[in-house]
């Protein structure tokens, strides 16, 4: 279980500093288009920022996916 933790803080640590540049790189970005939600619209963004952020949450949401690979095999036959 600690290693799954560990796993899990190495991802976000390693996506928040990734969002930190992607903010610092942003602020010279002049194309910016809103998001139309379901509800809602948001702000004007850079789509840049759009994608790198749906990017991040991508990478954390992927963290959580516990895929193994390897099955035991029952030696009674």
């Amino acid at each position: 279980m600690r290693i799954y933790f560990n796993k899990i803080m190495l991802n976000v640590i390693f996506n928040f500093f990734i969002f930190l540049f992607l903010i610092i790189g942003i602020q010279n970005s002049t194309n910016k288009t809103k998001i139309n939600l379901i509800f809602n619209e948001t702000i004007n963004l850079p789509v840049g920022f759009i994608m790198g952020t749906s990017f991040i949450c991508g990478s954390i949401a992927g963290s959580f996916i516990n895929i193994n690979f390897y099955t035991k095999k029952n030696s009674k036959n």
